[in-house]
Formats: C-alpha cells, sequence, structure tokens
C-alpha cells in the first residue's frame, strides 16, 4: 500500500522506465554525488606511493592530484546543465559517465606525473555530469524546504562513501598498487553508470516544454543574487574542506604520527556529515534554511577561531584536533545542503543551467581557496585553522550582502 510519504517522494516514470520508490531514488542522488567525494578520498592512503612512483619530491604537490581533478570538476560542470535542459537529464548524465570511466582509466595506465594530473582533469570534467545533474534531478521534482529535505537525506547516505574510502583505498595498496586504486574508480563508474541507465526516468521540464533562451538562461542564473550569493558562499565554505581533505593524508600521518589508523579518523570526521544531514532534515521544515544554515555559519565561525588559538599555542594534539574536526563538519553538513537549496531555489524551469552556474562557482571557489590553504601546510595545522576561520568569515559576508542585516537569521521568505 502507498503511502502519503512514499507519494510524496515518487518519481513518475519515464515511458518504459519503472518508477522509483523513495529511497532508490534518494540512494542513486547519493551514489551520484558520492563518486566526487569518492575519487578524491579512496586515494588519498595511495598519495606517498604516486609521489614515490612517479618522483614527485614535494609531499606539497602530491596535493595537485586532489586540486587538479577538483579544477576539471569545476570546469565541467559548466557545461552539464545547459545540454541536460536541452536534451534531457539521462543523454547528459551518460555522457558524463563515460567520460569519467575513460578518465579512470587514463589515470591507470599513466606513466608521469603529468599524464596523471590530465587523466584526473578528464576523470574531474566527467564526474561532473552526476554531480551537476543530481541537484537539477531534485530540483526538478522538488522545491524549497522539500528540496533541502531531500538533499538533505542524500548527503546522509553519500557520507557513507567518505567514510569507507580511504579505508577501501588502503584495502586496495594493502594487496595491489596505487593503479588498482583507480581500477576501483573505475569498476564505481560503471555500476552508478549502469543504475541510472537501468532505473532512472527523464525528469526534466525543459525536454517538453524547451529550455529557456540561452541569454535569458544565462542572466537569470548569474543575475539572481539569492543563486550566486549563495553559490559563492558554499564554495567558501567547502574551501574549508577541501584544504582539510588535500593535506589530511600529511596532518594525520606526518604531524600525529596516526600510520594506519588514518582511515578511521578521516571516517569519523567525514561521519559527522552524515549526522548533520540527518539532524538537517529534521530541523529545517520547522525553522527554515535561512535560521538553520546562518546559525551554523557563525558555529563555524566561532569553533574555527577557538582551533586558530589552540593551534598557535601548540595545544592542538590529536585528540583535540578530531574533536574540533567533528565539530566543525557537523557545522558544515547544516550549511551545505541549505545553501544548496536557497541557491536553487528561485531557479525552477531553469535548474539545469543553475546547477552549472551554482557547481562550478562553489567548486571553483572551494578548489582555489582549498588549493592556497593546503599548499601553506607547515608541519601544524595552524594554516588549516586560520584557512577555516578566514574563509567562513568570507561567508558569513556574502549572507550579509544577500540578505542584508535584518533577513541573516530569517526563518524564510
Amino acid at each position: 500500500m502507498s503511502t502519503p510519504d512514499a507519494r510524496r517522494y515518487a518519481v513518475p516514470a519515464a515511458a518504459g522506465a519503472n518508477s522509483m520508490s523513495r529511497g532508490e531514488f534518494i540512494g542513486l542522488v547519493a551514489m551520484m554525488m558520492s563518486l566526487t567525494a569518492m575519487a578524491v578520498d579512496v586515494m588519498l592512503p595511495a598519495l606517498p606511493q604516486i609521489g614515490e612512483a612517479l618522483h614527485v619530491a614535494d609531499p606539497n604537490d602530491r596535493q595537485s592530484v586532489v586540486i587538479i581533478y577538483m579544477l576539471g570538476f569545476s570546469v565541467g560542470q559548466l557545461a552539464y546543465g545547459r545540454l541536460s535542459d536541452r536534451y534531457g537529464r539521462r543523454p547528459v548524465l551518460m555522457a558524463g559517465m563515460a567520460i569519467f570511466i575513460v578518465g579512470s582509466l587514463l589515470a591507470s595506465l599513466a606513466t608521469g606525473f603529468g599524464a596523471l594530473l590530465a587523466a584526473r582533469a578528464v576523470q574531474g570534467l566527467g564526474a561532473a555530469a552526476p554531480r551537476v545533474l543530481a541537484i537539477a534531478i531534485v530540483r526538478d521534482r522538488f522545491s524549497g524546504r522539500q528540496m533541502a529535505r531531500v538533499m538533505s537525506f542524500a548527503m546522509a547516505v553519500f557520507i557513507i562513501i567518505p567514510v569507507l574510502a580511504p579505508a577501501m583505498g588502503q584495502g586496495v595498496l594493502a594487496f595491489g598498487t596505487w593503479r588498482h586504486v583507480f581500477d576501483l574508480l573505475l569498476v564505481a563508474g560503471v555500476i552508478v553508470a549502469l543504475w541510472a541507465a537501468l532505473r532512472l526516468p527523464e525528469t526534466s521540464h525543459t525536454e517538453r516544454s524547451g529550455p529557456l533562451p540561452l541569454g535569458q538562461s544565462i542572466r537569470l542564473a548569474i543575475g539572481t543574487p539569492q543563486t550566486i550569493g549563495y553559490g559563492f558562499g558554499g564554495g567558501l565554505v567547502f574551501g574549508s574542506v577541501l584544504a582539510y581533505v588535500a593535506s589530511a593524508q600529511q596532518v594525520f600521518v606526518d604531524v600525529y604520527d596516526l600510520g594506519a589508523g588514518f582511515p578511521i579518523a578521516f571516517g569519523a570526521i567525514a561521519l559527522t556529515i552524515g549526522t548533520a544531514s540527518l539532524t538537517n532534515a529534521r530541523l529545517v521544515e520547522r525553522l527554515g534554511m535561512r535560521r538553520v544554515s546562518h546559525t551554523a555559519l557563525v558555529g563555524f565561525i566561532i569553533l574555527s577561531a577557538i582551533l586558530a588559538v589552540v593551534a598557535y599555542a601548540g595545544l592542538a594534539d590529536v585528540v583535540v584536533f578530531i574533536g574540533m574536526m567533528m565539530a566543525l563538519f557537523f557545522l558544515f553538513g547544516l550549511v551545505a545542503p541549505n545553501f544548496n537549496a536557497l541557491a536553487m531555489e528561485p531557479q525552477g524551469d531553469n535548474a539545469g543551467m543553475a546547477s552549472s552556474v551554482v557547481g562550478f562557482v562553489s567548486t571553483a571557489a572551494g578548489a582555489l581557496a582549498g588549493g592556497i590553504i593546503g599548499h601553506l601546510f607547515n608541519g601544524t595545522v595552524l594554516p588549516l585553522a586560520l584557512g577555516f576561520l578566514a574563509l567562513s568569515l568570507l561567508a558569513f559576508a556574502v549572507v550579509v550582502w544577500i540578505e542584508g542585516p535584518r533577513g541573516v537569521f530569517h526563518p524564510g521568505r
């Protein structure tokens, strides 16, 4: 028997496709989103082996394997949204998945560091498709607080991948080489592509009515302060997370000497985002996206300042650092889905182009900021803490610009 809740989340089938249950829809969206995180996190334990095999002398240069991927990912997002508005979500998703699979194969076969970075850029270009289209598909079906709620559930499922990915990568290295890590990503890409090809119905409204004219579509996406502002603000906060991810292997192995315990610490911190996403799903319909995300952002600023002071005083031992990072990532989990939903809220039938613009702005800002902070690593966690503080303060300034002083913490409009 179909319940009202199940009907509310049901996704109508396209011709010839079976309808997806709420759980399957959220699961597929989460897997589409998680490819990006998996392509970064699963190879973190392999960075020292990659550096040794491909003769990368400076440990900070190994972070380029993460940053180049994210830059390719950010550029790729510019194309997929508009293409999916014109041709539909499914065919564009399949094209992007094919590029991701080819990039994974090229990375596995790379014989030099430059070739590996080029393959990672291709991989990032392909991974942009499932990330952009996951958000567009959710926006096709939901809006406002309901979209934030669905995104929260998807993020709660999605976070399982960053929790497990470093351990998976370390497990692969126990029986193979760094090349097999990219083989694992190739297999993951094939699984997501087959799942979407067999089960995902077409959700785009513009496939029937036609997309907005290109100029109008671009103006609506970049000329809406709420869309571009929350996209950029979310990217600044995401830059904190990316800086942490890029330098996590050095922090936990070189600074805190955790060795094989690195995946456990990394997974425990990442798990707090899933907990926050489930919390957000319960809070957002009652308190509103603005009140929840703005409050969480202020908390992020305060905790970043505390971590900076503790690190400067030399008191940031491994227990303190992990505890502070768990709290910061919990707050990030309250900011990210709501900022995404707020950015997409005004867009309606322009969801594809808007998702591309928001994704590009947020990822490019995050990749550039995260890359700069990651390269400032000096054997302590102080640069990371100061980077968190600076980026979250900038994000709050963007929120004040969008909403005005009276709009901050407002439950909704």
